[in-house]
């Protein structure tokens, strides 16, 4: 039976891709004077910036990392939605008991600005932020901190995402998982995951955990 739900934030509840892929492709041209296919991008998407950052330089890595925080800070707050259906999704989520965490690897404050904008904030039990945890995706140890906080078993939680990133979090920590197939990633990348449920929007959720308390 799932009793917690814990959602990746940008590209799973809030649509931020456009942002995130401008920010990226504006550190690199302004800083290594690069210019990476989508493809290439796409890849770093869900990643601590140090993480996506470090392959491609290390004398340069705290300015890429500021050329992107801040060309992403002055636009957020107008290029951050709520996914059509996700509010709906939500509130019958809370209306059934269930407990609800962000898993995220987006710095906190900034977290919790985007959920505000998105009108989804206050539905949230707690955010799991790369602030809480030595380890982050793919590993497992986010998960499982917000299954603690939670008070549930990671056996009783199922992880959604839209990043094979967040499958195998979910998997490291013995969590369900939930593939979305709305992902702006490659999805071929995230079916090779083999997470134990898809869905084709924000709603679907209702019907896994009707599903799993058969």
């Amino acid at each position: 039976m799932i009793k917690a739900v814990l959602f990746d934030l940008d590209g799973t509840l809030i649509d931020t891709n456009e942002l995130i892929f401008n920010s990226f492709s504006h550190a690199f041209k302004s800083v290594l004077n690069m210019e990476l296919p989508q493809k290439e991008i796409t890849t770093m998407f869900g990643r601590p910036l140090k993480y996506s950052f470090e392959k491609y330089t290390q004398d340069k890595l705290e300015e890429m990392i500021h050329s992107y925080r801040s060309y992403n800070e002055e636009r957020h707050d107008n290029m951050c939605f709520a996914f059509d259906g996700v509010k709906d999704m939500l509130g019958k989520l809370k209306e059934m008991g269930i407990k609800l965490a962000v898993v995220t690897s987006k710095r906190k404050v900034l977290a919790e600005r985007g959920m505000k904008i998105a009108g989804i904030y206050e539905m949230f039990d707690i955010i799991v932020s790369p602030e809480n945890t030595e380890k982050h995706k793919p590993e497992g140890e986010p998960a499982l901190k917000a299954c603690e906080l939670l008070g549930v078993l990671p056996e009783e939680a199922l992880m959604v995402g839209d990043s094979h990133l967040d499958i195998l979090c979910g998997q490291n920590a013995g969590c369900k998982t939930c593939g979305v197939k709305y992902t702006t990633l490659q999805i071929k990348e995230l079916e090779a995951r083999k997470p134990d449920f898809f869905i084709d929007n924000p709603l679907d959720v209702i019907s896994v955990i009707e599903e799993k308390a058969v």
